[in-house]
């Protein structure tokens, strides 16, 4: 039986001093693929703000990735972000240096010393992104598609046993976010379970998966149409 990497029960979710959702049960598998959906101001960026320590969690029980997040310590979240890779809608790389550079930084400042191990991992996550050779390159030379590549490659660095991506395509036209739905896809079927907020209802037909829909405060499973 797999074990639980996510979990949270009886979980309110709070944004400042405002309920976005309530009553949250979640319980997301080790391998596991699930989108999170539902429409901006819903409540998706706070339950995963709360999921990486962003947002306190106020009530309920949860824990991810072996962390309680009703006793976790300010101190603890670097440590709980090392074991989950986070993909943001904007990218969020560091454009005064190379995309080579960008990922040496997020090893380096994680503990990674030795230079020979450092060049094998980027090597290794450009490789699982297929953008081994754009290492030289500086963001503002890429693609959107590219950049958010990139993106996915930091979040892989310190093998994380969870992968929350969120709006990972929100930038994206339509066939780039296909490519990129892709290479999340792949990174899945490796073994990385992967929990995915998204708007893009074209990506979750094309690529169906268990799917959490907030709104109106709740979070509740949404089967899709066209499952036999």
């Amino acid at each position: 039986m797999s074990n639980p990497v996510l979990f949270i029960s009886d979980a309110s979710i709070h944004q400042r001093d405002n309920l976005v959702l309530s009553n949250v049960n979640m319980n997301i598998n080790e391998g596991d693929f699930v989108y999170l959906i539902g429409k901006t101001g819903s409540g998706k960026s706070s339950l995963m703000k709360t999921l990486y320590g962003d947002l306190e969690l106020q009530e309920g029980t949860g824990s991810v990735v072996g962390f309680d997040l009703n006793s976790l310590k300010e101190k603890q979240i670097p440590f709980l972000r090392r074991k989950i890779g986070i993909v943001f809608q904007d990218f969020k790389l560091l454009y005064d240096r190379n995309v080579e550079n960008n990922l040496r930084f997020v090893l380096k400042a994680t503990g990674w010393k030795d230079s020979t191990a450092i060049k094998a991992k980027i090597n290794e996550v450009l490789e699982k992104v297929g953008m081994l050779t754009k290492g030289f390159k500086m963001p503002f030379e890429l693609s959107g598609g590219e950049q958010q590549r990139i993106a996915i490659a930091r979040a892989l660095l310190n093998d994380p046993e969870l992968i929350l991506a969120d709006e990972p395509t929100g930038n994206l036209d339509p066939r780039t976010s296909i490519e990129v739905m892709n290479v999340l896809e792949e990174i899945h079927k490796s073994g990385k379970t992967v929990l995915m907020a998204t708007h893009d209802y074209a990506l979750i037909l094309k690529f169906p998966h268990k799917t959490l829909k907030c709104e109106g405060n709740d979070l509740f499973e949404v089967v899709q149409k066209n499952e036999q």
